[in-house]
């Protein structure tokens, strides 16, 4: 009797989900044409680019075994087994106010919250499913309604990751990641489609606005064998929100209709994690997303912390390339951040607080990234930042050289002219010249503060 209900149940889904895309599609007009930024969204890409630093939050029911967030797939957990934990889910110290007020401390002007992950888990209270964080918990708590509250509260905006790839739900045709099927698996791709596109609305008509949506996941099928139906999914929510972004962290070059360029792991043009390579930078507004330990959700044995300095740097430099930097935290399960992350939060707010001018509303500068560091540039302002510091208090001299005693970093030579140069932390002029090469600036050889990032305001002609 329970295998026959649950055929019962699943032909209804499917029944269900297709008659759901043909009425959103109806009722939307979604075409397959080309869609096109307005000056609405173009002016939405320049205030992104203008907020720079953002966080990230990677939070569920797999944090509870403390293993990350892929735990289910990794450690090939049945789906049917999996969701009892939503049976424990309980985070009694979760305060929405409270972690937006860290990230606003540490000068975060965004928020990423993970609506719902790989394992099909929805973080809020979808009518599209009962595996949900309200119906399926004792928590009983929409988690996304009290951030969005929260957000609203303090000024921060909320962008919501969406996963396309589902290893719980039946219907979705599993691709490359192998997991242990679904007793229920029936790949039905245009029931999964309609299912994703009726959250994706309630995500954008019922929790205020919405600054972007994240997508992740597409790899699991490759590009050039599976329909994912973009152009319909884009105009959609372009349609429910004309202010909310698109981005998508398929690892490819920008689709049509994507608002900004993502790089996972990365910094624009590298690809030290692997995830890069089959992408050119677009021209486009970017975003470096990095943890800060190894593993994005919450894991109890990843003690691997950056230190606040390096995180610090990877902010700046990501600026330099003229790109946002998400910063990501995986809260425990009791729904606290992890003291060590908020360690960092607490010293990148400092930083930010002393120097947040030098990279809010800020561009790559004219100086491309050299061996020293990078440069911003707002206007006419030029700002150099020299990251190779050492702990002992004195540069390295890694892109620098000394030159008649004291020590100089040359800018090469292109279309602006330096007319003054000060140290930003104390304002003292600094001596520069005009070479054959590019303009020469000789600087202190051991300051004693602002290690982290040694930083310089040059005034451009």
């Amino acid at each position: 009797m329970k295998h026959l209900n649950q055929r019962i149940t699943l032909r209804l889904r499917l029944v269900t989900g297709m008659l759901i895309t043909l009425m959103l599609t109806a009722s939307t007009g979604i075409t397959r044409a080309e869609t096109v930024p307005t000056d609405q969204m173009r002016k939405v890409r320049n205030e992104f680019q203008d907020k720079k630093f953002g966080i990230f939050i990677h939070w569920g029911i797999y944090s509870m075994l403390g293993d990350g967030e892929w735990v289910m797939h990794n450690k090939k957990i049945s789906p049917e087994e999996y969701a009892h934990l939503a049976d424990g889910f309980c985070p009694s110290l979760f305060s929405a106010r409270e972690w937006v007020l860290h990230f606003k401390e540490a000068g975060a002007q965004y928020v990423t919250f993970t609506s719902r992950h790989h394992d099909g888990f929805s973080m809020w209270n979808t009518a599209a499913s009962d595996y949900n964080v309200m119906k399926a918990t004792p928590f009983g708590r929409d988690v996304l309604k009290e951030l969005s509250s929260a957000c609203a509260q303090e000024g921060i905006a909320l962008h919501l990751y969406y996963s396309h790839m589902d290893w719980y739900r039946p219907e979705y045709p599993t691709g490359s990641c192998k997991n242990v099927p679904h007793d229920a698996s029936v790949a039905n791709w245009p029931a999964y489609y309609a299912f994703m596109n009726r959250q994706l609305t309630e995500l954008l008509t019922g929790y205020g606005p919405i600054g972007a949506i994240w997508f992740d996941g597409m790899w699991d099928h490759k590009e050039e064998s599976f329909d994912w139906g973009l152009d319909e999914q884009y105009q959609l929510i372009h349609r429910l929100q004309p202010r909310c972004m698109i981005g998508n962290n398929h690892h490819s070059t920008p689709h049509d209709g994507e608002d900004f360029q993502l790089f996972e792991q990365d910094l624009p043009g590298q690809n030290t994690a692997g995830f890069s390579g089959g992408q050119t930078v677009s021209t486009l507004p970017l975003e470096s997303c990095q943890t800060m330990n190894n593993t994005w959700g919450y894991s109890i044995t990843d003690k691997a912390y950056k230190s606040s300095e390096e995180i610090i740097r990877r902010l700046v430099r990501a600026a330099g390339m003229n790109a946002n930097f998400l910063l990501n935290i995986g809260p425990r399960p009791d729904g606290q951040l992890p003291d060590e992350a908020v360690k960092v939060l607490e010293d990148v707010g400092r930083f930010m607080q002393r120097y947040g001018k030098t990279i809010y509303s800020t561009r790559g500068g004219c100086v491309p990234p050299q061996p020293w560091g990078v440069t911003t540039q707002r206007g006419k302002t030029l700002y150099i930042h020299i990251l190779n510091n050492e702990k002992d208090g004195r540069i390295s001299n890694e892109g620098l050289e000394r030159i008649e005693g004291h020590l100089s970093l040359l800018l090469p030579k292109g279309k602006y002219s330096v007319k003054s140069v000060k140290r930003l932390a104390t304002g003292d002029a600094l001596t520069f010249r005009h070479e054959a090469g590019g303009t020469r600036i000789f600087i202190p050889a051991r300051p004693t503060t602002d290690m982290t990032d040694y930083i310089l305001e040059a005034a451009l002609n």
